[in-house]
């Protein structure tokens, strides 16, 4: 405790928002977080630090897990260095489904902050708080829960707190407390103009060296993943796949673009001040809307960067089309949601009309465009049974990927499946960390046939059966090298722990 005061031995600097992006890899990955998963920049925190900037507020941004900052030692430096207005907790993820696995550490930090300064006025916002608003605001150690996106209501918090003004009534989509009572806000409509209101993420407000990329993203060339970024060119999604839980803080009919050229804008930022080649496109789904990757993708190969990106595709949205185009834009990977083997079991979650000759054809499609695929995968979606779910096993192998993820069903807050785990009765994991896929605690949803425990059984066999594959392991080494074959197999030395089984 005496260090960490030392070293923040500097009179405390007054701001209107300070920006807290919490986590803790160790808790949600195990060993798999030391040096094989992504270190990603806190990019939503990043971007309404922009908006409240161009509205004339002073920010930062502390990022927890990127400097590996323990909650304590997050709270030790907001009270040694920061006399904020509104302390701001973003929860978004780098996958919707992150978001509810990082309030554990979330909570934490607020408990800790408040446990030194109960001044402190701190609001929380993200996918997470979003889609539990009022039961964030009656288990967490906060003064305010955002139930949208999250830009104006911060803004407009900061604003009335910098007052000295304590009449929220007239802040849109705000959850506080009145004499001891919950109380929620009107709604009000979503940022349309995202060119003017966060054209560029705040990434001088962050240690944009220590980024790094996830293992796969970089097979190509496996020791240089750093330096590292992702971006946004899209919020919200116009699908409603039962498992997901994107649309919490946004809504229906949310999907919003920024336009072509301040995206290719915010590369050139990237590119030229960082030093980034390699990039993720965080959009739910990029490869959408023909006009907007059109027009990114001739921006970019007007510059000629040489770019390592990857980006999210549906099978029913890779059009021929795109493909010579995002190669040369330097797309070198794109993950598509296959999802499950079986036609019933993508059908009961409304996971689009394509069968198993089409999604292997569009794989083949894509690899022969000379780019890479990440096949994701889900186990225990509610059809599923141990017939169905080899059958996905079984269709992964057949397309062979040169990356898949393998992940069990959950029943995320916001998703259509947590509304139907409540409504059923279904055992929820309680503690949020058991919604990390990969943690020690983590409890899928059983279905009709099977437990939670064959489930999560079932998802960590098959991930190892795929990558100990002979077959697979073959294509990679002819691919990528031996380098990258070592590395998968140290991937596979590193056993998950389980608590269920």
């Amino acid at each position: 405790m005496n260090s960490i005061s030392t070293l923040y031995a500097k009179p405390a600097k007054n701001i209107d928002v300070l920006f807290i992006h919490p986590g803790k890899c160790r808790a949600v990955y195990q060993d798999l977080g030391e040096n094989l998963s992504a270190l990603e920049p806190p990019v939503m925190a990043a971007l309404f630090a922009t908006y409240v900037r161009r509205k004339g507020m002073t920010t930062d941004i502390i990022d927890a897990p990127v400097l590996n900052l323990s909650a304590v030692q997050v709270a030790e430096r907001v009270l040694q260095c920061y006399q904020p207005k509104l302390i701001a907790v973003v929860v978004y993820g780098f996958q919707p489904s992150a978001s509810t696995q990082t309030m554990t550490a979330a909570g934490e930090i607020c408990r800790e902050l408040k446990a030194r300064n109960n001044a402190f006025k701190i609001i929380m916002t993200g996918t997470h708080p979003a889609a539990l608003p009022a039961r964030t605001l009656d288990e967490e150690a906060v003064d305010f829960v955002c139930d949208r996106e999250g830009p104006r209501t911060i803004y407009q918090t900061a604003l009335c707190l910098g007052k000295g003004n304590d009449d929220y009534a007239s802040i849109p989509n705000l959850w506080y407390r009145k004499h001891g009572k919950p109380q929620c806000t009107e709604p009000t409509s979503l940022i349309e103009n995202l060119d003017e209101a966060m054209p560029i993420p705040a990434w001088d407000l962050l240690p944009m060296e220590k980024y790094r990329a996830h293992n796969w993203h970089c097979f190509e060339h496996i020791n240089q993943r750093q330096p590292y970024a992702s971006i946004y060119t899209s919020l919200g999604c116009p699908y409603k796949c039962a498992f997901c839980c994107i649309n919490a803080p946004f809504g229906k009919a949310s999907y919003r673009m920024w336009s072509p050229q301040t995206i290719v804008k915010q590369v050139d930022v990237l590119v030229n001040d960082y030093g980034v080649k390699n990039i993720k496109i965080a959009d739910e789904m990029f490869v959408l809307n023909k006009q907007h990757v059109h027009g990114i993708c001739d921006l970019l190969i007007g510059r000629d960067y040489q770019l390592n990106i990857w980006a999210y595709a549906r099978i029913d949205t890779v059009k021929d089309e795109y493909l010579d185009k995002l190669r040369q834009a330097g797309f070198r990977w794109l993950a598509l949601g296959i999802e499950s083997g079986s036609n019933h079991v993508r059908d009961g979650v409304e996971k689009g009309r394509f069968g198993t000759s089409e999604i292997i054809k569009t794989v083949r499609r894509i690899q022969d465009a000379g780019i890479n695929v990440i096949g994701n995968y889900i186990f225990g979606l509610p059809d599923d049974n141990l017939e169905t779910m080899q059958e996905t096993l079984a269709l992964a192998q057949e397309t062979n990927c040169e990356f898949a993820n393998f992940y069990s069903a959950m029943a995320y807050p916001g998703s259509k499946l947590y509304d139907d785990a409540l409504a059923k009765g279904q055992p929820l994991p309680d503690a949020w960390l058991g919604f990390s896929q990969h943690s020690y605690n983590c409890l899928p949803l059983a279905t009709t046939s099977l437990s939670a425990a064959q489930v999560l059984q079932f998802r960590d066999e098959a991930f190892m059966n795929y990558y100990t594959n002979p077959g697979y392991l073959q294509s990679i080494e002819k691919k990528f090298g031996q380098a990258v074959i070592a590395h998968i197999e140290k991937m596979t030395n590193i056993e998950l722990e389980r608590e269920i089984y």
